[in-house]
């Protein structure tokens, strides 16, 4: 875990308070600019600096979306410090309550782990960031798993946190937490955004294989693209479950090729799907035909950095994004340009969520007037938003999962370069892929104050 510019006044206090088993977060802070006693939370900055705590995969499947997740993020706080021009943030609705000088007068520090898209990792990084570091904030992971389980800890630990890359539909149903919250849509988005693109492409007479990583998120994605499906007339041939970081899915694929389908979805992410897609092109699935059709196959969540890492493989695949760099907005182009301008390259859609979820915090810390987490997520829930690349959004109060417009993307048969290998089929409005919160289940549990 590395600690950025964290004052040695404030290293000493921490190892302090954990030698007297004293809660580090400060006694008394402002709200509103009143001196309160009585609203106390875990870290409450009392010095000149808060902390916020980055947990992103540096290593394992999905590292590659860790390293753009961290990019976000640094440069999220390089706008709130003032040390870099705000233009990313022009569009947002509520830029005018980020001044440039931190967040509520306090400059913004972090500290970072790596969550080895392991749930466990993360857990103990959250943790460390917490009661070392000092943090009042966590965001990150690239998976659903990681997400569970950070913010079953940050819900017990009385500290927000706002997820990254997490796509089950758990996380915001039957695992859903008070203290947390997602800006990522969810594998039931997903299928009912790409169900009836799939019948219109490929008939309504299709038979699937499924490939599934066996954890929450290839679990409720396998179940809502097969219920998706299924409602346009597909049949399901078989599901397998896959371990995690497999690498070789050879013996995967094989029996794909004697079970009577003619379409295999890949419900994988990261670096699996690279290898799961890569191979199965390979053993020439694709140049098949089964039950009279060409043979296709469905990624159902997509992302420009998995197209890169898939190379060819990827021309012609259908699936799902929740952002585009490419999208004709406001607020995607000022958010691409800077980051573009910093880094280099576009962003990806983990890079895209890490920043929004960042800039949301600060936000709501700004319109709540304080760092007292009941507040501040009070602030968020049924908070309306617009600019940050995604449309009209909300931050639905009732499971803290936001709802704005969904991307049908499919791989490019003559991309320009390695940054154009999606293109954009449809955008799918928020109001068709809103569900009633109550369909899966979970309790947010109290917003009352806790102590680290």
């Amino acid at each position: 875990m590395r600690m950025s510019k964290l004052t040695l006044s404030r290293r000493r206090l921490l190892k302090a308070g954990a030698a007297t088993g004293v809660a580090l977060g400060a006694p008394l802070h402002f709200v509103k600019g009143a001196y309160a006693q009585d609203k106390m939370s875990c870290n409450m900055p009392t010095g000149s600096e808060v902390v916020l705590g980055f947990n992103v995969p540096q290593s394992g499947p999905y590292a590659d979306e860790g390293a753009d997740e961290l990019r976000a993020y640094q440069m999220a706080v390089d706008i709130l410090n003032g040390d870099s021009d705000a233009d990313a943030i022009s569009a947002f609705s509520g830029a005018g309550n980020l001044k440039g000088n931190g967040i509520l007068g306090k400059k913004v520090t972090y500290v970072t782990g790596d969550t080895q898209t392991k749930s466990d990792a993360a857990r103990a990084s959250a943790q460390k960031m917490i009661e070392d570091g000092g943090a009042i904030m966590i965001t990150g992971g690239s998976s659903s798993g990681v997400a569970i389980a950070v913010q079953s800890l940050c819900q017990e630990r009385g500290v927000i946190f706002m997820a990254a890359l997490t796509h089950s539909n758990d996380t915001t149903g039957k695992d859903k937490k008070r203290y947390g919250f997602r800006h990522f849509f969810n594998a039931y988005m997903s299928g009912e955004a790409l169900g009836s693109v799939l019948a219109e492409e490929y008939g309504k007479e299709r038979t699937a294989y499924h490939l599934t990583a066996d954890y929450t998120w290839g679990w409720t994605q396998e179940e809502s693209i097969k219920n998706a499906t299924e409602k346009q007339g597909w049949q399901t041939a078989q599901a397998v479950r896959t371990p995690l970081g497999a690498g070789d899915f050879s013996q995967y694929i094989t029996p794909v090729l004697n079970s009577g389908a003619d379409v295999l979805v890949l419900n994988h992410y990261g670096k699996d799907m690279v290898n799961s897609l890569t191979q199965a092109v390979q053993f020439g699935l694709r140049e098949k035909q089964v039950n009279g059709k060409d043979f296709q196959v469905v990624v159902p969540l997509f992302s420009e950095l998995m197209a890169q890492g898939a190379g060819s493989a990827i021309k012609g695949i259908l699936g799902t994004a929740n952002w585009d760099w490419k999208l004709n907005n406001a607020g995607t182009k000022a958010f691409t340009q800077a980051f573009g301008k910093k880094y280099g390259q576009p962003p990806s859609q983990a890079a895209q969520t890490a920043f929004a979820q960042t800039i949301l915090y600060a936000d709501a810390c700004e319109r709540a007037g304080t760092f007292y987490a009941p507040e501040v997520i009070a602030a968020l829930e049924g908070y309306e938003h617009d600019g940050l690349g995604n449309g009209p959004t909300l931050y639905r109060a009732e499971d803290h999962q936001c709802f704005k417009d969904v991307l049908v993307v499919q791989g490019k048969d003559d991309p320009k370069d390695k940054f154009d290998l999606l293109e954009i089929r449809k955008i799918v409005p928020r109001d068709e892929v809103t569900y009633d919160p109550s369909i899966f289940g979970g309790d947010l549990g109290p917003a009352d104050a806790k102590q680290c």
